[in-house]
């Protein structure tokens, strides 16, 4: 019995320390910091994006769902260049091409590698379950999309090819 009460309290120490999201703060694409404790409360969407891809449209329904669900979400984009070289251009090209062709008013964040040796911090946590709590994801291509909820911990992965207005995400922001 006491071995027992001992992998219990093991298992809450170990599940107790999963971090949130919350923890983490990143540089947007305007150089400011981005602090994901300010969006306590709300779901976060975090999208891997590139400016030159099939899927790059997308921009356009993040934006919709974006504007839509102003006061329970926040839509973080991660401009990525590891795929099909498809995001080139400097923080000023990618802003400017996204506000002129989508106009994207949700967050931008620097340009960062989401897998490989040089994967950023939040990306390893959004993509390894032993620091998410919840799953193993591969980023395989742009706009994969990560859905957390207002504590900061993750509910699901969205491949690229689920569209941001798709009704698997929507009714997970009802």
């Amino acid at each position: 019995m006491k071995f027992l009460a001992t992998i219990c309290i093991l298992m809450i120490s170990v599940l107790g320390n999963t971090q949130s999201i919350h923890s983490f703060k990143v540089t947007g694409i305007d150089g400011k910091q981005i602090d994901f404790a300010s969006f306590k409360g709300k779901k976060i969407l975090i999208v891997n994006t590139a400016s030159q891809c099939g899927y790059t449209p997308q921009y356009k329904a993040l934006e919709k769902v974006y504007e839509e669900n102003k006061g329970k979400l926040v839509i973080i984009g991660f401009p990525c260049n590891q795929f099909g070289g498809q995001e080139p251009g400097t923080n000023a090209e990618i802003i400017s091409f996204c506000e002129k062709n989508y106009g994207v008013t949700f967050p931008l964040a620097d340009k960062i590698d989401v897998k490989g040796a040089n994967t950023a911090p939040i990306y390893q946590w959004l993509t390894q379950k032993s620091k998410n709590g919840l799953l193993d994801a591969n980023i395989s291509w742009n706009f994969n999309k990560f859905l957390l909820d207002e504590n900061g911990k993750m509910i699901a992965y969205f491949p690229s090819n689920v569209k941001p207005d798709s009704e698997d995400i929507l009714s997970r922001l009802r």
